[in-house]
């Protein structure tokens, strides 16, 4: 490693990742009342020419207000559920779903997935300052601007809508279609027929209170940075990350689907969450690397409020959520409660409900109040909790989306696996040899079905290993046991013990004192410590790293679901183990499925050590005035992962002064590399750096039994 790295100031590294700071405030109209705004400024002729492509019913509720007080232009059953299913009344019609996608729904059920696919939690106001405060650099009113190759704009992307998926992974709107000249603001956005969509799953549109015509200049806007207020606001759902394709009704094309081709929460394993915040950042800065070693299909949820550690993790599917398991836990105020262990660490323990609330704060809602509470831009200072009743109380967002998780969580009930059966051409990657299957049964039965099976036996059978492993035969073996099974026991078990990459089990948001503090259970915040890990040290094999894992709810990793996992390759809580197919066809998912499935089966196959994420150029690195070189091959999580509030203040001005950054640059030259490496790697969270190791579970197996167990899980 060069000493260009400048030593102990490459601690600061992780200053620069964080692309996201400033507090916003709520807005003060819904989502429905902003609709109804958007539908106010077009022409009449516009209107009717929209309305007239939309069913009956969705005219008429985005025309009339969906309360109490007006109730009486409501149907009679329409009237009672919001009256008596929900505590309080709140706006269900949120954006345009043809009718067949909810026609076996109940009331409660289409209410929810209204929730899932379009509510924002007010979001949008939170990413217009976003794009203000990082001057554009996360701006997804630019990703989304889909101007022709021939007509540039400086800090735009040009991202057409005919190559979203293949180079963003997103999933365009089947009600859209590509804008074939600009609107009356410069902007190319799609034409749809949802006035509050903005082109793709998950995406919306909202009028801009503060947007003023005569100030507006869309070349200006690219130009500065994104300063002048634009016309329109744009905020995230949860679809956005968790819409997926259909495995069992592929698109032919992925850029442009139909309303078949989509589901509500499989989890979109192809969206590209760096080119998202780094699209607009040079290819030479540093930043811009740490994005995109990001895997497809995962998030990093903990970017913000960050942890200080990369740890990006699989978006989750959703199925069978009514069968979760559910363990007794103590809560923050003593009582005890069954619930499950939601985010891959386990680390939401306070029911699905509150689960479900903190993901909508985590991504902009309640912002004026959650950004008091860490500092977003730096990372510098250190967390709050996140107080609930202060936000009950004080946050209008936070009791609009409360009132709305009853509905969207019946709605999410209502996902039930996917058979490879019955996927098009699915029957021709199934054997036909009842023998092998039974025989991949039996080995499922004795190797995974203690951890991926809900359905366990009494504790009295469990405690002796012949007895429990002649049930978990006879369980696997019946003809009923993928009904209702989650195909998960959901216990948190040590990263000791299962072998994965740690960085995401060393996430410390929801540990004492952090700002997820209120959203996990005490019984997660007293476990103890799972010992030590023992790492590979890229720079030095003969030394591995000794990591001791603190106490306190770091250092496990609860177990995933199996269900319709021939559909969600690539494996593990990073997407490491297993190549990435940019293929949503069913050829492309078994592609992926057999290149992970054999990789985790035989560990010669795996990556290893080239699963290690490194700088493929030289790249730049700003500390504060300083300016300094980060050599290619560099491993990223190197510097990554550092926590900057370990540096000693007086080191910290020296850096925001010209001539400290000067000096402080001639002194770091003269440190050696043994001198240098040694004390990142002290100072690392999470100095784990192969991607693709552990979960070794069945690689002992003989390989015919590979081959049958590998028959069984593509039924799954």
């Amino acid at each position: 490693m060069k000493k260009s790295h400048l030593g102990l100031i490459a601690c600061l590294m992780i200053v620069t990742l964080m692309l996201l700071g400033c507090s916003t405030n709520s807005s003060n109209t819904t989502s429905v009342e902003q609709l109804r705004e958007l539908l106010a400024q077009t022409t009449e002729t516009e209107y009717v020419e929209e309305s007239a492509t939309l069913p009956t019913e969705y005219v008429e509720e985005t025309t009339t207000e969906t309360n109490v007080e007006e109730s009486a232009t409501l149907p009679t059953e329409y009237v009672e559920e919001t009256t008596t299913e929900t505590s309080q009344p709140y706006d269900y019609e949120l954006g345009y779903l043809p009718q067949e996608e909810y026609a076996n729904l109940t009331e409660a059920e289409r209410h929810g997935q209204q929730t899932w696919y379009f509510w924002t939690g007010g979001n949008e106001e939170f990413f217009r300052k976003q794009a203000k405060s990082t001057h554009g650099h996360i701006d997804f009113l630019s990703l989304l601007d889909a101007r022709p190759e021939d007509d540039p704009l400086p800090n735009n992307p040009h991202f057409q809508q005919n190559k979203r998926f293949q180079q963003i992974g997103m999933i365009n709107d089947p009600g859209c279609k590509a804008a074939t000249e600009p609107d009356e603001y410069g902007l190319w956005l799609d034409k749809c027929q949802d006035p509050n969509s903005v082109g793709i799953m998950g995406g919306r549109k909202f009028p801009n209170p503060n947007f003023d015509q005569a100030k507006w200049d869309v070349t200006e806007y690219y130009q500065g940075g994104a300063q002048i207020e634009p016309p329109y606001r744009i905020g995230i759902s949860c679809g956005v990350c968790h819409i997926a394709f259909n495995p069992l009704k592929p698109p032919a094309d992925p850029e442009k689907p139909l309303w078949e081709n989509i589901v509500a929460a499989l989890g979109n394993q192809y969206l590209k969450e760096s080119v998202l915040f780094g699209a607009n950042l040079p290819e030479e800065d540093f930043k811009r690397q740490v994005l995109y070693s990001q895997q497809a299909g995962t998030s990093d949820t903990s970017r913000i409020a960050t942890d200080h550690i990369n740890n990006p993790n699989a978006i989750n599917s959703i199925f069978n959520l009514a069968d979760r398991p559910r363990y007794e836990e103590v809560m923050n105020d003593g009582s005890i409660e069954a619930v499950p262990h939601v985010l891959k660490d386990g680390a939401d323990s306070a029911g699905i409900a509150l689960a479900s609330e903190r993901v909508y704060i985590n991504i902009g809602s309640c912002s004026d109040y959650w950004l008091t509470l860490h500092d977003a831009l730096l990372g510098t200072t250190p967390q709050k909790p996140f107080d609930i009743e202060k936000a009950r109380a004080e946050c209008e967002y936070w009791s609009k989306t409360e009132v709305r998780m009853a509905d969207a969580e019946s709605f999410l009930e209502t996902i039930k696996p996917m058979y490879l059966k019955d996927a098009p051409g699915g029957k021709a990657y199934l054997t036909k040899d009842e023998s092998v299957l039974e025989r991949g049964k039996i080995v499922f039965a004795e190797t995974c079905a203690t951890c991926h099976s809900s359905k366990q036996p009494p504790a009295e059978i469990a405690a002796d290993p012949e007895q429990a492993k002649q049930w978990y035969r006879e369980s696997v073996l019946s003809s009923d046991f993928l009904d209702r099974n989650f195909l998960s026991d959901d216990k948190r078990y040590p990263v000791t013990m299962i072998g994965t990459n740690a960085a995401r089990a060393l996430a410390t948001n929801a540990k004492q004192g952090h700002i997820w503090e209120q959203f996990s259970s005490k019984t997660y915040k007293e476990l103890p410590s799972p010992g030590t890990l023992e790492l590979e040290n890229p720079f030095n094999e003969d030394n591995p790293i000794k990591f001791e894992v603190p106490a306190g709810g770091t250092g496990y990793y609860r177990t995933p679901s199996l269900i319709s996992i021939w559909s969600t390759a690539p494996f593990l809580h990073n997407n490491s183990r297993g190549k990435y197919i940019n293929d949503p066809s069913v050829a492309g998912r078994m592609e992926a499925f057999n290149d992970a499935i054999e990789k985790q089966l035989w560990p010669e196959k795996r990556d290893g050590l080239a699963s290690i994420k490194r700088t493929d150029r030289p790249t730049y690195l700003e500390l504060g005035k300083l300016k300094t070189e980060v050599p290619e091959g560099t491993p990223i999580n190197l510097l990554a992962n550092l926590d900057p509030r370990e540096l000693p203040s007086l080191l910290n001005k020296k850096l925001n002064s010209e001539l400290g950054a000067k000096v402080l640059e001639k002194l770091v030259n003269f440190i050696p590399d043994e001198v240098i490496t040694p004390l990142l790697l002290k100072n690392n969270q999470a100095p784990d750096f192969i991607e693709d190791h552990g979960h070794d579970f069945g690689t002992e197996l003989s390989d015919q039994d590979k081959r049958s167990l590998i028959e069984f899980l593509k039924t799954l």
